[in-house]
């Protein structure tokens, strides 16, 4: 059985039989697609008749790792299940390889996602006549608009911003390097924060890391969490919200805006992670056009 064919069939059946909106009707299709590319991605062959359960199990276990929401987590789940009902009506299969499978219990959401308005909301708390305040804004807009981890922010270099060519090159886990499209708006709120930047002292070291403390050091990991806390707090949102929310915020709004997974996970680093010097041209668009068409801070998503 082939994967074109079935969702083609599954599509008219969703339309002509369970009378679904365009919308609901797309939402199944993309979840669909989704464990397609993550097949292409493992390299797995054959049709949806040829999966089992603990593949099936593999790609939950994935796209949790990816960092979606529990509640995304639940709706692809539910997809999957309306699909391989829907081939076990049709006697396309001969059991229901996701009849066993649980999603994850969306009372117990951790870590926390973060919708637009609700970083929208943490930015604004900012109060920018403090000295501090235009740093803390362009920190947390590219922590947002590129998903870092915050080992990543913290040591972040005004070197590895390449502004003509909308990326950041991020040093991660094992140092390993990854290029990551980085907003306008983030690039904006770092030209506003720089003047503030370049007039401390600067300590030896230090020169080239671009968030500083007001001592000209590098921030801390710790000084980061009490900054996002405080400022959660001040905008009356009830979450757990750490660095880290932001990464699982980043990687929600672009699956779930419609991204590409393999996009998501290069740009989040997360498997094998090419280094820049063989990142082609094409790679770098095929990002790049990952963000500008679905991260909510492109402008279009």
């Amino acid at each position: 059985m082939e994967w074109r064919n079935a969702l083609k069939d599954f599509e008219g059946f969703l339309k002509l039989e369970r009378g679904l909106s365009p919308n609901s009707i797309v939402a199944y299709i993309s979840d669909i697609r989704k464990l397609m590319q993550y097949m292409e991605m493992q390299q797995l062959e054959g049709g949806p008749d040829e999966l089992d359960h603990d593949q099936l199990f593999d790609f939950l276990v994935w796209i949790s790792e990816l960092g979606l929401s529990a509640r995304s987590q639940a709706r692809i789940l539910s997809g999957l299940k309306a699909f391989y009902r829907y081939l076990l009506l049709e006697d396309a299969v001969e059991k229901d390889p996701t009849a066993l499978l649980e999603g994850p219990k969306l009372g117990r959401k951790l870590p926390e996602v973060l919708s637009v308005n609700e970083i929208d909301l943490i930015l604004s708390a900012i109060d920018l006549s403090k000295p501090e305040g235009r740093r803390n804004k362009a920190m947390l807009e590219v922590l947002y608009s590129c998903g870092l981890r915050v080992s990543e922010l913290v040591g972040l270099r005004i070197s590895n911003i390449f502004r003509a060519e909308g990326f950041i090159r991020i040093i991660g886990k094992g140092d390993k390097e990854r290029l990551v499209p980085v907003s306008g708006r983030a690039l904006r709120e770092i030209d506003f924060y720089l003047p503030d930047r370049n007039s401390l002292v600067i300590q030896p070291g230090s020169e080239d890391i671009l968030f500083l403390n007001r001592r000209g050091r590098m921030l801390t990991r710790v000084m980061i969490f009490t900054i996002i806390k405080e400022l959660t707090k001040r905008a009356g949102i009830k979450k757990r919200v750490s660095p880290h929310t932001f990464r699982h915020s980043f990687a929600t709004h672009l699956v779930e805006g419609g991204a590409d997974l393999r996009a998501v996970q290069e740009m989040l680093g997360h498997e094998s992670i090419i280094t820049t010097e063989i990142y082609t041209h094409l790679d770098r668009e095929y990002l790049r056009e990952a963000i500008i068409s679905f991260h909510p801070r492109s402008g279009k998503g």
